[in-house]
Order: C-alpha cells, then structure tokens, then sequence
C-alpha cells in the first residue's frame, strides 16, 4: 500500500438475526432452529467496516433508527473507526435488519427490512460534500435508493473521486448509474441481471465483464464464490483463483472483499490485479467465521497468512 487510502461510503447499515438451519424449510414445512444470533451488518457497513480493519481512512454516508439496535450500529461503526459524522438517527424508521437462514453447509438465504436505509434524502449527501475533497474512493452497493447512489456518484466524480459499485442485492442499473462507475462489482448472479449472460465458467465471466464495460464501465471485477474473481481492467485481465478454505459462513463475504479491495487499491486502478488477491485473502478469511462484521480480517491478519 503507497498511501494510505480515503473511502467514503454510501450505505445501508443492518441488525443481521441469524438464525442456524441445518437446511431451508420445504414449502409447507415448519422446522426447529438449531441457534439465534444477532451481529452487525448490511451491506454498506460491512464494506466501511473491512475497509477500516485495512487501515483505510473511512467515512460515512447512511441511517438508522432511534432505537437500540441504531444505537448499538452506531456505536460499532466508531469503535471500528469509521467516521460517522454523516449518519443521521432517524426519528420515524427502524433501523434496517436482516433475516439470515445460515445452514450447516454454511450457505445462507437473506431477507431484508430496509427502514431508515431507505429514507436517505438528498440533503443528507449534499450535507457531506466538502468530504469528497478528501476522498479516493466512493463507494455504494443497493440497499439504499438508487437515485441517492446516483447523487453521491455525481457529486464524487465531480471531485475527481473514482466511484465503486456493487449492484447488490441483484437488480436493474440505469444507464445513467453505470456511466458514474469507474469500477463495478458484481458477483455472478447481480452480473447476469445487468448482462443476461448466465455465468457458468471463465468463458461466460469474460463474456459478462465484456458486457458491462460495453454499458461504459472501463473497470469489471465478477466475484465468483469458490471459483475466484475475474476482472477485466485496462490494468488487468483474467481469472484470479480463490484461496481455499473451510467455509463456515459465506455472510458479508463478498462485503469484506470491497472494504478490503478500496483499502489497497490505488486511484487509477493500476494495481488491480495486486488489490484483488489482497481482497481475495480478506474474503476468505471472513469465511471461515460466523457473522458478517465479526468475521472481517484486520490487514494485519490477512498479511499474516
């Protein structure tokens, strides 16, 4: 890492109930859990969360509720060392959950209850503008209104600020969204809702990533699971292999990887490749534990291995 990196975030920011199946209940069928637990998340948090344990310098774009479980996100993100200057408590919204059906083979179903994530205003970006004077990197994913991302990217691309997308959970991106995205991110399934290409191996990855950067993006990193991630930059192309391990519990996995990522990633995306294997490891790592942000690494730890 050159420098150290300034990552602004607008995000969603969650309660995650996780509740331990030993598999998902047929239609009709009702079944014991094994376990309840509760732990940090949503998306945007996970992602400012890895990005701080990686020593990046990051700030804070989102909601939450005035009620314990907002109280309880707030005090994480800080101690956590994100700046949360710009979250705004507010006063008519639960703060954000999410229902996660963890199942032994440690992969999990998620349903969200957005709240106050999606009561994000215009005036709660526009209110942190002078920070994008200081930032490298904006970054949002899709559990805030689109047309708020939309507002943050412009803002930050007119600060010269690269923009990072994760257009997840999967949905439609307006041609508007995609043409403010220096760099997307995507795993297969939000990468076939933007293409239509159904992934399968590096051949259709390559044939998605080609897709997306015909929509106006120069920069495409796929995350495939266990197969790795293929990117398609001007820096990099190709397949990098995942690093193999014991998958315990795949939540916020993906999130670590995009925290990790903008922490070492250098404005111009000249060390893409470098980056992605530093992520890789990051993701990784976060599996093989329970929970989304108590599983994040810090960068002393993913150096270690």
């Amino acid at each position: 890492m050159k420098n150290k990196k300034t990552v602004f975030f607008l995000g969603s920011i969650n309660m995650d109930i996780i509740l331990q199946v030993a598999r998902l209940p047929k239609p009709g069928e009702t079944m014991a859990m094994k376990d309840l637990k509760t732990a940090g998340g949503g998306k945007g948090a996970n992602q400012a969360v890895a990005a701080a344990r990686s020593e990046a310098a990051t700030s804070f774009i989102g909601r939450v509720g005035a009620d314990n479980y907002g109280e309880t996100m707030l005090k994480l993100l800080q101690d956590n060392g994100v700046d949360c200057s710009n979250v705004k408590v507010d006063q008519a919204a639960i703060t954000g959950q999410a229902f996660i059906l963890l199942q032994d083979s440690g992969q999990n179903s998620i349903i969200i209850n957005g709240g106050a994530n999606q009561c994000l205003q215009p005036q709660d970006i526009v209110a942190a503008s002078e920070q994008f004077q200081h930032a490298t990197f904006a970054v949002s994913q899709f559990e805030v209104p689109l047309q708020r991302i939309e507002e943050f990217f412009r803002i930050a691309k007119r600060a010269g600020v690269a923009t990072i997308l994760n257009p997840a959970p999967a949905k439609k991106a307006s041609a508007k969204l995609l043409q403010l995205t220096d760099l997307i991110v995507p795993n297969e399934v939000e990468a076939q809702e933007l293409t239509g290409v159904v992934i399968k191996d590096e051949q259709t990855a390559r044939q998605a990533a080609l897709e997306l950067v015909n929509k106006g993006i120069k920069n495409v990193i796929i995350t495939l699971g266990s197969l790795g991630a293929y990117c398609q930059t001007p820096a990099f192309t190709g397949l990098i292999p995942a690093f193999k391990v014991e998958v315990v519990d795949t939540t916020g996995a993906g999130d670590t990887f995009i925290g990790a990522l903008s922490s070492v990633l250098e404005h111009d995306f000249s060390n893409i490749e470098e980056a992605v294997r530093y992520a890789s490891k990051a993701a990784s790592l976060a599996v093989q534990h329970l929970g989304a942000i108590p599983s994040i690494p810090t960068r002393k730890q993913v150096l270690a291995k």
